[in-house]
């Protein structure tokens, strides 16, 4: 008789520990920022901490059903579950509903899902199999077309929502392009080196930043005079780093909105407007520095209980965090993510599917960056965009797609040894 398939022997039970530890850390942290004394059991179905334990109670059961899925719905229907989601990004623009100034909501009846979220779990199968597809050995300039459409249909469809923060979560793809040979690394460097002249132009007057610029690049061109083809090309990459200065400066005086300004304001000395946009970063950080080592103790944060931090289940789950469960809770927080993203793309290196490890790093990419931006914006390291914590923060459309594309994922790696 021909042995059953056991698939619990194959699933990656390390990530699943992780995967229940953070749930189970952002339920508590939801409870402890969002406590209301009329309502403390946290199962209290009126309150966002028993909405939660109902987001992740229905959150385990999706991943269960993903399990019983064949491995090869994912590739076969990639096409169409992105077509799908493309719709509801359409259909949020005439049917949505419009919260915090972003018109990218369903509300049906007491639940609010919100499609962008699920943008990026679809985004990533089309990624996949676009790239699945392509059996070309060299990648060319051509070759990255198809992709970069595929990224641009959401972004685009995101940005008319009005919620720029999501739109720039899509960026994340760009490692999954190096990591497949479609954007050379020189692409990243000079991306990182953008942003940073970008802040520095802010900082500084742009006249100053041309002038010590054009002064460095005649210095050096003085001493590559005998090798006049080197000389050339960094007189052109002067005048075009010059010329994107200038932009930047202009791009932030005419083209951005007055909120959007602010914030980057807000970045770069955080006591602008302290009753306006800096009031969020400036209590975010109070929260966080008064918990010092190892914290207040649960239920017993200030700052969190007397809700002097806005969003404080949601986008700033982490000031909750650092109050109450102080530097050394932080730290066991950070440590759980980053072992969960370098187990995540130790799993994406062993696929023999290239479907399988693009979308292994798509998930890598998006938490990486969700990471990164919601912690640094609770710091002031990046501007509040407006991003959630995966798996901490309160949310349903959050959880459940962060879910999806973890346990997806998973399916995917307990069948690596099979073929598409």
């Amino acid at each position: 008789m021909k042995p059953q398939f056991n698939f619990f022997k194959n699933v990656d039970k390390i990530t699943i520990f992780l995967f229940f530890c953070l749930i189970l850390i952002g339920w508590i942290n939801v409870y402890s920022a969002e406590i209301n004394e009329n309502h403390r059991s946290i199962f209290d179905f009126s309150q966002s901490y028993g909405k939660q334990f109902v987001w992740i109670v229905t959150a385990i059961f999706i991943g269960i059903v993903i399990f019983t899925i064949d491995m090869k719905f994912f590739p076969a229907f990639a096409y169409i579950i992105f077509g799908s989601v493309m719709v509801l990004l359409v259909g949020v623009l005439f049917f949505g509903t419009t919260v915090n100034a972003s018109k990218s909501w369903f509300h049906i009846g007491p639940v609010a899902i919100q499609p962008a979220e699920f943008a990026k779990y679809a985004t990533a199968l089309a990624l996949a199999r676009i790239i699945y597809d392509n059996k070309s050995k060299s990648r060319t300039f051509k070759d990255l077309f198809k992709p970069l459409l595929i990224l641009s249909i959401p972004v685009l469809l995101i940005f008319l929502q009005n919620d720029t923060g999501t739109a720039l979560v899509f960026a994340a793809f760009v490692i999954v392009l190096y990591r497949e040979g479609f954007v050379p690394g020189w692409i990243i460097i000079l991306g990182i080196f953008g942003v940073f002249l970008f802040v520095l132009t802010l900082l500084m007057n742009e006249f100053i930043i041309i002038g010590a610029l054009t002064g460095i690049s005649l210095i050096i061109a003085f001493f590559l005079r005998k090798k006049p083809s080197s000389v050339r090309q960094l007189l052109a990459i002067m005048l075009l780093i010059n010329a994107y200065v200038y932009v930047v400066d202009y791009a932030y005086e005419e083209i951005l909105q007055p909120h959007q300004k602010m914030r980057i304001a807000v970045l770069i000395d955080e006591t602008v407007d302290l009753r306006g946009a800096g009031y969020n970063l400036h209590q975010s950080k109070i929260a966080i520095g008064s918990g010092g080592l190892t914290g207040k103790g649960f239920l017993q944060g200030t700052q969190t209980k007397f809700s002097f931090v806005p969003e404080q289940g949601t986008d700033f789950i982490f000031c909750t965090v650092g109050e109450e469960w102080g530097f050394v809770g932080s730290i066991v927080l950070i440590g759980l993510f980053l072992t969960l993203m370098v187990r995540l793309i130790l799993l994406a290196e062993r696929q023999r599917s290239v479907f399988s490890r693009v979308f292994g790093y798509s998930l890598v990419s998006i938490m990486f960056f969700h990471f990164l931006v919601n912690i640094g914006m609770t710091i002031g390291l990046v501007p509040v965009i407006g991003i959630p914590l995966p798996l901490i923060s309160y949310g349903g459309s959050s959880l459940w797609a962060f879910t999806i594309f973890l346990f997806t994922f998973l399916k995917l790696d307990s069948r690596r040894l099979e073929l598409l």
